[in-house]
């Protein structure tokens, strides 16, 4: 099957940036979020990214016209009916997940295919929630979307191999480059990044070191882009934590144990960058 249109539900930074991805592939979206107000904050970040894309000349004002001509907004999930894919990415929780894709099921035409973008949950479980096991599948984005090439395309245990063919097939259509990855807690890139994270964050904890030296002796002595609590700033530290909880619950390994000041944080509201204040002052 070639995919022609896509709902992407969930309009925040992730959601956003899929929706834009597809859009410039040449499919059409549908941009889906619980109220008005989320939807066009999506379709704003959309029109803001293009912008930028003009004013770098990487593309004309005529194409970026043409891609935001692809895009439709929705607050109403019976617009699944008229798609050949969903991609899921709401909230990281496992009962949101599957209450959305119970729904979902009830909706999407029989052969639609249900991914899900989550960073760390378990595909098998999300499946569960419905009656087509064997086309649900996870396709986990890296943010920023629209700059990040790669996408970890991870099988259920049901998932049949037309579904993930098809699934790689559009992320090589999206420019994106698949790599298969088994149905694990926080699959390759959160399993290996987030414990990392963690440790940075108990480094500051113990007194090891303020974040600006972690970061620093990150960025300057492993050449790392960005440091790792610059980068769970940006990613929430509410995220963050999760994922560790998520990691923790499904290994029972006490490596895997969130630190007292990543939670302390997420208590008082320092979420990182979407706050104002997480490690650092936004």
């Amino acid at each position: 099957m070639k995919v022609k249109k896509v709902m992407v539900i969930g309009a925040g930074q992730m959601g956003s940036g899929i929706a834009q991805v597809h859009a410039m592939a040449g499919i059409e979206v549908i941009l889906h979020d619980v109220n008005e107000e989320a939807a066009e904050r999506g379709f704003k970040m959309i029109l803001k990214n293009l912008s930028r894309q003009v004013e770098k000349g990487r593309i004309t004002e005529v194409d970026k016209a043409i891609i935001i001509n692809r895009i439709e907004r929705s607050t109403d999930l019976e617009y699944a009916r008229d798609v050949d894919m969903v991609i899921e990415a709401a909230v990281e929780n496992i009962e949101v997940k599957s209450s959305l894709f119970a729904e979902l099921d009830t909706i999407a035409r029989a052969e639609a295919i249900l991914a899900t973008n989550t960073s760390a949950l378990s595909i098998t479980e999300v499946a569960a929630a419905t009656s087509r096991p064997e086309q649900v599948i996870g396709m986990h984005f890296m943010n920023p979307v629209p700059v990040m090439k790669l996408v970890e395309i991870i099988r259920g245990l049901a998932t049949t191999d037309d579904v993930y063919e098809t699934v790689v097939a559009l992320a090589h259509r999206l420019c994106k480059t698949p790599v298969e990855v088994n149905d694990f807690p926080g699959f390759v890139s959160n399993r290996i990044l987030m414990p990392m994270i963690n440790e940075a964050i108990f480094t500051v904890y113990e007194g090891v070191a303020t974040p600006e030296a972690v970061d620093e002796v990150m960025k300057r002595g492993m050449n790392h882009p960005m440091g790792p609590l610059t980068l769970a700033d940006f990613i929430g530290l509410d995220t963050c934590l999760y994922i560790m909880e998520t990691l923790h619950a499904g290994f029972g390994d006490d490596k895997y144990r969130p630190c007292p000041l990543l939670r302390k944080y997420v208590k008082a509201g320092w979420l990182g960058k979407k706050t104002g204040r997480g490690f650092y002052q936004y």
